[in-house]
């Protein structure tokens, strides 16, 4: 089926960011918006839906933004009018279970049909045979309704194995009186960047201390569980490694650049700059801290928190008692990730999606096809343009940016300028073979992140670090495979 490109500019400006993202939100209120309709271009007709078999598609989603799991019950009936022959069970779920709940179910053999999930997650899961190739039941309509780019993120070898919901950069964030209190020029890092030097020094100027209590720190980032992850992976992208791949297919973090950042991690927290404890922040603890002014840059950084910051800012003003306890109103300023060992900067992209799933039997056609219908309902239209507005993130389909002419949004000029200039730093997409994404994804779960969190708990040296993870990609990829 023939695909649509359009021009690069269009492009950048769709590709602008919350993460995570992937993912992470960083709040759950407000008020249901999702009442309009979704229907794609090629819905079918009354009559072929009335002569269809009832069906059950299952969903496993955890809050992609803010109000995005309060809108369950209306997206569920919303597709069953569309589709009458159809429901839709969605199974809510944290980000902190999210991908637990998911394991259990696809090792059990019974996955949910879709899932929420970032498209590098797609090897792991396709590598074990669970996936389910979309392509075959998506209608050229339904697939020229996506941006070329996204949609490519999700494909794994030819093969359709999701939906994007959206495009976005993850990096880091400001609170704005407390950066121009410590003189630093936020609105020129925002469009030039800054070196581990010169963030490690801004970030010294960030601490409050009374005697021996540290009132604020000068960055704090979500280290507990899977939250580690995000930490070091965006990390090394600015240290030469935007994919624990290079070019030639050879493991990248046995290079000793993978060692400088993890000295960096180690420094930040030794002289003070980060909690000793910065292991045990999960993602709710580290919004926490920069709404109660604990903390002058948090992370990770998605352009939900701008919105979030403005609804609990909008509270405090409001006196009536919901918004966080002991907040303050905090602007949030948009920053990026600092460069390592003289390396160019490099943003962190990312495309989470709705993944298709299927058990130990191979679906019916039948079944499969409501599937597609359901992923596609949930990546476009209304339920996209609601989610994607309540992100603060660009739209990826046609059919969102329509359903989303009516909604405004009030982000920061500043903000989105950021977002662009983060954007163009970002890497090209790559695609890394199944079978490498999924070894390095094993690595990373038995042998970098345990000993990551190790390394924040101060109970191991980076040295130490960086030859357990050497020693487990030589065993895991070879000497030749590796830098």
């Amino acid at each position: 089926m023939k695909r649509k490109t359009r021009f690069a500019s269009t492009v950048l400006a769709l590709m602008l960011s919350v993460g995570a993202l992937s993912a992470c939100s960083s709040g759950n209120n407000g008020n249901n918006n999702a009442g309009s309709s979704n229907t794609p271009s090629t819905s079918p007709t009354a009559s072929s839906e009335a002569q269809a078999a009832p069906d059950t598609i299952t969903a496993l989603l955890p809050p992609v933004s803010p109000k995005y799991q309060e809108n369950f019950e209306q997206m569920a009936a919303d597709f069953n009018k569309l589709y009458p022959n159809l429901t839709l069970k969605i199974e809510p779920a944290s980000w902190e279970d999210m991908t637990q709940k998911l394991d259990t179910q696809v090792n059990a053999g019974s996955p949910p049909d879709i899932a929420f999930g970032n498209s590098e997650s797609i090897a792991k899961y396709a590598d074990l045979g669970m996936t389910m190739d979309l392509a075959p039941y998506l209608t050229p309509e339904q697939v020229s309704d996506f941006d070329e780019i996204p949609y490519g993120y999700m494909t794994k070898e030819g093969k359709q194995y999701g939906l994007p919901a959206y495009l976005a950069v993850h990096s880091i964030g400001g609170n704005k009186q407390f950066l121009e209190e410590a003189g630093i020029d936020w609105k020129k890092v925002q469009q030039e960047g800054w070196t581990y030097e010169e963030f490690r020094e801004a970030i010294k100027k960030g601490v409050v201390k009374e005697g021996d209590t540290y009132k604020r720190y000068g960055f704090v980032f979500a280290t507990a569980g899977v939250a580690s992850r995000d930490y070091l992976g965006i990390l090394v992208k600015g240290a030469g490694m935007p994919y624990p791949f290079t070019e030639d297919n050879k493991y990248a973090y046995t290079d000793e650049k993978f060692l400088t950042v993890l000295k960096a991690i180690r420094e930040m927290i030794d002289d003070g700059s980060m909690p000793k404890e910065l292991s045990s922040i999960d993602a709710g603890k580290r919004w926490n801290m920069f709404l109660t002014g604990q903390t002058m840059i948090t992370g990770k950084g998605l352009a939900v928190f701008e919105n979030s910051a403005n609804t609990n800012n909008a509270k405090i003003e409001a006196n009536d008692g919901s918004a966080v306890a002991d907040s303050i109103k905090a602007e949030y300023v948009v920053l990026p990730m600092p460069s390592f060992a003289g390396q160019p900067a490099v943003s962190h992209a990312v495309v989470d999606g709705y993944i298709a799933f299927r058990g130990k039997k191979e679906p019916t056609p039948e079944h499969a096809a409501n599937v597609a219908k359901a992923a596609y309902f949930l990546a476009s239209g209304s339920v996209a343009a609601v989610t994607n507005n309540d992100l603060f993130v660009s739209h990826i389909t046609d059919s969102a940016r329509e359903a989303a002419a009516s909604i405004e949004t009030n982000r920061n000029p500043d903000n989105v300028a950021a977002d662009e200039a983060l954007l163009k730093q970002a890497p090209p997409a790559r695609e890394i073979p199944t079978e490498l994404q999924a070894d390095h994804i094993k690595l990373e779960n038995e042998v970098i992140i345990p000993k990551l969190q190790a390394l924040l708990a101060g109970e191991i040296t980076p040295e130490e670090m960086y030859e357990a993870v050497k020693k487990a990609a030589i065993e895991t990829f070879g000497e030749d495979g590796v830098v």
